[in-house]
């Protein structure tokens, strides 16, 4: 297993998991030696002054050219566009952070994967679309994948010594969100203010509508199967409001082991960089005697259907998470955009998994392809 790196990459920069990342990284006393983002150029030069990376790559071209003049003064190389992503994710550095939001992020994870990285990987997307072909690409090139998400980090911890075939089940948690306890009917109306107020997690905003409609929690589920090699009937979703069991493991013989914390993902993010080690860190210990009881429930799949279509798919496979994925960022981005309601983020991910035929075995090609259709098919805003 490879130790911690001195040098880090950091794909998403500017985004709620690539900020509390270089607060994690200043915090170990590491150094970045690549920044990438999309167009927060403000913020994207107040990162490169502060952290001196050798390379900050721009994927949107126009902010690039600003960014560029910004930088003029330092020795700072700039690039753009998803080549530059690319080489930002593909440098010379042991270890990658991929926090790029959404499928974008698969091609870059995917380069980094191919140089034999650690790769701590926020992006669930990338292994939503191309779970199989990601895992396969990181045993072929000995690439090392911890992940990031706060679940999927407790799941890692659970099974630190222990074999996979002694594994049962996984028991997957999930805050419930903003929504806990109203009905679909009730949800319809509701707008993108009341669902962007997460009551634990302080994260983007695409993440927290996801959470609002459990649709996150779906991709984590697809996410889990692939990082643990596990059945979809091996996995069980629970709904823990309070967010301090991140996530459990049952095992063959009845033991549970869970994985508690403050909500708060610095922690997982610096577990992910200096695994197997573990280091003093800034999150302070949850204090069990002053909190609230700690309650599961089971998830109501007719309120929240997205959580369901997602388990479904989950079970299909092919292209159709990929499909699912895709129409599920157009769709969110119509309801923040005030386009369609809030139920209508479900109805176009039906409507586009409807639409298009799943293809099973896929290539790389034909998963950017289906996630291609699909943003096509929903951005016309058909409901």
């Amino acid at each position: 297993m490879n130790m911690m790196t001195d040098d880090i990459s950091v794909i998403g920069s500017t985004g709620s998991i690539g900020t509390q990342s270089l607060k994690v990284i200043k915090h170990l006393g590491l150094s970045v030696s690549a920044l990438a983002a999309n167009r927060n150029v403000a913020l994207l030069e107040e990162q490169a002054r502060e952290y001196g990376p050798r390379l900050v790559a721009v994927y949107d071209e126009k902010s690039a050219a600003d960014i560029k003049l910004r930088l003029a003064d330092t020795p700072i190389r700039v690039v753009s566009g998803m080549d530059g992503v690319i080489e930002a994710a593909a440098d010379s550095s042991k270890t990658v952070i991929t926090a790029m939001s959404g499928a974008a992020g698969l091609i870059p994870t995917m380069e980094a994967i191919k140089k034999g990285k650690r790769i701590a990987l926020a992006n669930k997307e990338t292994l939503v679309c191309a779970g199989s072909l990601v895992m396969a690409a990181a045993r072929k090139y000995n690439a090392e994948i911890v992940p990031v998400d706060s679940e999927h980090s407790a799941i890692f911890q659970c099974l630190a010594g222990n074999r996979g075939a002694e594994v049962s089940r996984i028991l997957l948690t999930a805050s419930g969100g903003p929504f806990l306890g109203r009905s679909f009917d009730e949800l319809n109306d509701v707008g993108k203010e009341d669902a962007l107020k997460h009551p634990n997690w302080n994260m983007g905003r695409k993440i927290t509508i996801d959470s609002a409609t459990l649709m996150n929690k779906g991709l984590e589920f697809i996410e889990a199967m692939h990082l643990f090699g596990t059945s979809p009937e091996q996995i069980k979703v629970l709904v823990h409001p309070q967010s301090i069991v991140h996530s459990m493991v049952e095992f063959i013989d009845g033991s549970v082991i869970a994985q508690c914390g403050q909500p708060d993902m610095k922690l997982p993010i610096q577990y992910a960089l200096t695994y197997p080690e573990r280091r003093p860190s800034i999150t302070t210990p949850p204090d069990f005697i002053k909190m609230s009881p700690l309650t599961f429930l089971e998830p109501d799949l007719n309120a929240f259907p997205c959580l369901k279509i997602a388990m479904d798919t989950a079970k299909r496979g092919g292209t159709a998470a990929a499909v699912m994925n895709a129409a599920n960022e157009e769709a969110v981005n119509l309801f923040l955009r005030d386009r369609i309601k809030f139920n209508g983020i479900y109805e176009q991910v039906l409507y586009a998994l409807e639409s298009i035929a799943n293809i099973e075995n896929p290539s790389l090609d034909e998963i950017l392809s289906a996630d291609r259709q699909a943003r096509e098919l929903v951005g016309k805003g058909k409901v």
